[in-house]
């Protein structure tokens, strides 16, 4: 327990000394409480109802792909992960990890079936 206690407060002074010496000032990240709850994976019927009622909603590919579509040539799967991958980075950019996350799993499982149709 103490040898973690001291590489915490090891790592921690060696952050404050790299803060001072490049004029860095720490300061708390401050989020609403809707952007919290955007960033769940659990979301309450009442928020998506709220969402409804607020005007169309914006779907994400992964929540459009279904896994029940069906690839009937290598080319149209090698395109639909392109396009998942590029969902993917811009899920990122928006730091919405969850998002990019799912689609990371989706990349996983298409590729999954790109092997079986090439084997």
């Amino acid at each position: 327990m103490q040898r973690t206690i001291d590489e915490t407060n090891r790592r921690r002074a060696k952050q404050i000394a790299y803060n001072e010496t490049h004029g860095i000032t720490p300061t708390t990240i401050r989020k609403s409480t809707q952007e919290i709850f955007a960033q769940t994976s659990v979301l309450d019927i009442k928020d998506v109802n709220d969402e409804l009622a607020n005007g169309p909603v914006q779907l994400t590919l992964s929540a459009v792909l279904d896994e029940q579509v069906e690839y009937k040539t290598v080319s149209q799967l090698e395109k639909a992960i392109k396009q998942v991958r590029k969902e993917m980075d811009k899920a990122a950019q928006r730091q919405d990890y969850m998002e990019a996350a799912s689609l990371r799993d989706e990349v996983f499982r298409l590729e999954g079936l790109l092997k079986e149709m090439k084997a």
